[in-house]
């Protein structure tokens, strides 16, 4: 395997290239502080804010795509064949201001000024890839981005304003999208990248067989994925990485494959990439997945990473055991699966041995029954859950068959609610069932008191879920009835 000693990416106009590159080094830290690129700004440092948001172009089996991003948490080392475009390559050659920028100005969507490049960046990712968006879609893509000044009606009019000058195939971005795609192509040359600062060490596989032999060989490193988890420890706790293997860039745990009985996504998949197939096949977890995080976050942030952190909050765990979900795990060339719900084994601890991944993810389709997913958190947009749950209950004849569900937030693991699933099964298909699955839910969880929900009410929530659940689906019912 030949050996880059040097990481390679356009910044807005002109060629990168550094090898004093560290595990830990932040694109943020790069761009303001190496770069003086300061119209990126610094404000949460986690990924919150969105003041940080810049786009980074990447080549997908579909083209070059450009995503919004959080720079705070977005490592240096992961940029490797992108694109990276800053606030400041927004302007025309003729220093004119860019449309969104100039519905910023026109629809007075600034004071401070602060978060305003974040919002443009955000705005500016929307208009590339839907000219003409809807007032709910424009609060979908700002979603990770704080604004304490204007508040957000007049950057939304701002939004809805841009579209009226038309999509933007005069922009210089779209303009030159075919050059960056010829310079991108030309920068891949197959060969794995190990670089290193101060004795931090950053390694980029080739590809997935490359992986799993760079493992075997550092079975102690850290996996960075989407980095909206790991990006924390080193803002926030300033904790050091060294080893860390950033695995983002790899087409070979991207794919998704839809099969007659099953969805199977590699664990490299963004949120954002695994939107549309879960819109069509679980289309009752759409509403779902547009609340964890904001845009950014999930441009970055992966399913297989979400999993493989062992969270007890976790998005999306509760709602892939409670569909029977299994991972693929991969040590060498040796595979293994494993139903998702026997992974988590306690807090912090995952059935995973020392090099070995997360390969690819399984997820069964849905049949006739009733299904639902529900997010409880003290922000509706862009918060961690308190408490997050899956159902799934089958009904035959009147009869409740069978039952998955699935709780985060209510134990050390993400876990399933076996006494309240017991309760169910063999049950009449009606309220007094799920009322008496929610009496049972003590018998499953003792949840702890932390800074998002006391235990009390996380277990009330949790029991009070259930009712909602059937408030829901008997509702449905009855309006297919009425049809």
């Amino acid at each position: 395997m030949q050996i880059r000693n040097q990481i390679r990416f356009l910044l807005n106009g002109r060629n990168v290239a550094i090898s004093d590159v560290g595990a830990d080094d932040t694109l943020l830290d790069f761009l303001r502080i190496d770069q003086r690129l300061t119209g990126t700004k610094e404000g949460c440092a986690e990924g919150d804010c969105g003041a940080c948001t810049v786009l980074v172009g990447r080549l997908t089996a579909a083209g070059l795509k450009y995503e919004a991003v959080n720079a705070c948490i977005r490592f240096l080392a992961s940029l490797d064949g992108c694109h990276v475009v800053t606030i400041e390559y927004l302007q025309g050659a003729d220093g004119r201001l860019n449309p969104v920028q100039q519905a910023m100005v026109e629809h007075h969507g600034s004071q401070c000024g602060f978060c305003t490049p974040g919002f443009v960046m955000s705005l500016y990712a929307l208009w590339m890839e839907n000219a003409q968006p809807n007032a709910q879609q424009v609060e979908t893509a700002i979603q990770g981005n704080l604004c304490r000044c204007t508040g957000y009606a007049p950057i939304i009019r701002a939004a809805l304003a841009v579209s009226e000058t038309g999509a933007p195939t005069a922009d210089h971005l779209t303009a030159e999208r075919d050059s960056i795609t010829a310079r991108l192509k030309a920068s891949r040359d197959g060969c794995r990248v190990e670089v290193s600062k101060d004795g931090s060490r950053a390694i980029l596989p080739a590809d997935v067989d490359d992986l799993a032999e760079v493992l075997a060989n550092e079975p102690d490193a850290t996996l960075v994925a989407g980095s909206t988890d790991v990006g924390l420890w080193v803002t926030k706790f300033l904790r050091r990485l060294s080893p860390a293997v950033f695995i983002g860039h790899l087409d070979g745990l991207k794919a998704i494959n839809v099969s007659d009985d099953c969805v199977t996504m590699g664990a490299g998949v963004t949120y954002t990439e695994a939107q549309d197939v879960i819109a069509q096949h679980y289309p009752y977890l759409a509403e779902y997945w547009d609340r964890i995080a904001g845009w950014q976050v999930r441009n970055m942030g992966t399913i297989g990473g979400n999993i493989a952190n062992g969270s007890p909050i976790g998005d999306t765990p509760p709602v892939l055991i409670a569909l029977g979900a299994s991972i693929t795990l991969r040590k060498g060339n040796i595979r293994r699966d494993l139903p998702l719900e026997e992974f988590f084994v306690a807090y912090g601890r995952q059935d995973r041995t020392q090099g070995e991944f997360v390969e690819s993810i399984s997820v069964p389709r849905i049949s006739d029954g009733h299904h639902a997913a529900y997010k409880i958190s003290k922000r509706r947009d862009e918060d961690i859950s308190s408490v997050a749950v899956g159902f799934n209950i089958a009904v035959d004849n009147g009869l409740i068959t069978g039952a998955r569900i699935a709780f985060g937030g209510m134990a050390a693991t993400p876990k399933r609610a076996a006494g309240a699933e017991a309760a169910l099964v063999g049950q009449p298909w009606g309220e007094a069932a799920f009322l008496a699955a929610g009496a049972a839910l003590p018998e499953d969880f003792a949840p702890l008191s932390d800074m998002r929900a006391t235990a009390d009410y996380r277990m009330k929530v949790a029991q009070n879920l259930f009712r909602r659940f059937w408030l829901e689906q008997a509702g449905a019912d009855a309006r297919l009835k009425s049809a």
